[in-house]
């Protein structure tokens, strides 16, 4: 049985505590209750320890036939902490590192993923400071579930609802049921176009929407990878508990990707970089004149050539978007950059577009092998990938 610590806060919806903990016991999870001062104001602890069918934790410290230090042992149970309803006032002492309850001093002592299901009022939910305190923990790795509009407690009506707890615990289902293969390990994605100036207001760039490389940060956050995200301008949401630095140009990648390679285990380079950029960019608007333009272009920095040159535990991971030939290009490119498994698309064919929601890929590792796969989601293309990944790394534990 997984054991689910279920943090409640003083929100008005604490109410719908007792539906999310009912709602978990039913799927066989092993729930255990921590309240705030000011949750018991909203639900009596009776409640869930009724529903739950233990006891609801409120002190920090307890003596019992057994003693135990409540917030290390609540940390060390848990297989996953959900505060829902989480306020504005448990998200900002978590931000700033404050430990002065047993549910703030629980999550710090946890190695557990932590879900917040924020409920309150719009205007605190919309405040600027609360926005950066949940960018802040969700760049820690913390993750978050959207709250819901409609009407308020208050009397008004915006973003702050907690969600449904249907929602909520099919959420946690997810987290928890997810393949775990990638636990710990830190990996790298670079994802997106590059835009390389030509004057202020115009660039050269390609048609990459960064929808594979925002899935597969996802998937391996989802497997319980410590995911940093690079990329190129777009406009997708970045993914949860993901660490995401965004760049414009090849070289801002470069130097990015360059900084951060030593300290990954797993570099998936899924981002379209421009091949050459302006030789000279023009620091005023070129204005259209009667006569051609004639631009001179410089060779960008070669990411991934620099990466398989300078590469020593990590595993490398590169893209081939090819428009013929796509497995002879695909196998030289492999050997070229010394990468260890390359993934491979027809940009030609039906559902294997930049911008498409879906992908057709060949993937090719380092011995050869060849894997052909069929029209499916980036979703589950990113999985069918870290899957290939997960099977190399047991490889490498096994000839050691």
């Amino acid at each position: 049985m997984k054991n689910i610590v279920l943090g409640v806060t003083g929100s008005i919806a604490a109410y719908k505590a007792a539906d999310i903990a009912s709602r978990l016991v039913k799927k066989g999870f092993g729930v255990h209750v921590v309240m705030t001062p000011a949750a018991a104001e909203f639900i009596t602890p009776l409640t869930l320890q009724t529903v739950s069918g233990n006891p609801v934790h409120l002190e920090m410290f307890r003596t019992a036939e057994k003693w135990e230090v409540e917030h290390i042992s609540l940390a060390q149970r848990a297989d996953l902490i959900l505060v829902a309803p989480a306020s504005a006032d448990i998200i900002g002492m978590v931000a700033a590192g404050l430990a002065g309850n047993l549910l703030t001093t629980t999550i710090m002592a946890t190695r557990a993923p932590v879900v917040f299901a924020p409920a309150m009022n719009t205007g605190m939910y919309e405040n600027r400071v609360f926005q950066h305190w949940m960018s802040f923990l969700k760049s820690m790795g913390y993750l978050f579930i959207e709250p819901e509009e409609g009407p308020l407690a208050c009397g008004t009506s915006g973003k702050g609802r907690l969600p449904d707890p249907e929602q909520i615990v099919a959420f946690v289902e997810q987290i928890l049921s997810a393949n775990q293969d990638l636990k710990d390990r830190k990996v790298l994605v670079t994802a997106g176009p590059t835009r390389e100036h030509i004057d202020p207001v115009r660039f050269i760039t390609n048609h990459s929407s960064g929808k594979m490389g925002f899935a597969l940060a996802r998937r391996a956050k989802n497997r319980g990878a410590q995911v940093t995200l690079v990329s190129g301008p777009t406009t997708i949401k970045p993914p949860d508990g993901v660490r995401v630095i965004a760049v414009e140009t090849a070289q801002e990648m470069f130097e990015v990707v360059k900084d951060l390679f030593t300290d990954m285990d797993i570099v998936i380079k899924a981002a379209a970089v421009a091949d050459y950029r302006p030789k000279v960019k023009e620091s005023q608007k070129i204005k259209k004149s009667c006569s051609d333009l004639v631009l001179e272009l410089e060779r960008t920095p070669d990411i991934l050539g620099y990466l398989g040159e300078h590469k020593e535990k990590q595993l490398l991971v590169g893209f081939a978007a090819e428009t013929e030939k796509v497995l002879d290009h695909a196998r030289e490119k492999l050997l070229r950059k010394n990468l260890d498994l390359i993934v491979a698309n027809d940009l030609t064919m039906e559902g294997a577009g930049f911008a498409a929601e879906t992908n057709i890929a060949v993937i090719i590792n380092k011995k050869g092998s060849v894997r052909e796969l069929p029209l499916m989601t980036k979703d589950k293309l990113a999985d069918m990938i870290l899957d290939e990944v997960v099977q190399i790394i047991k490889q490498r534990q096994e000839a050691k």
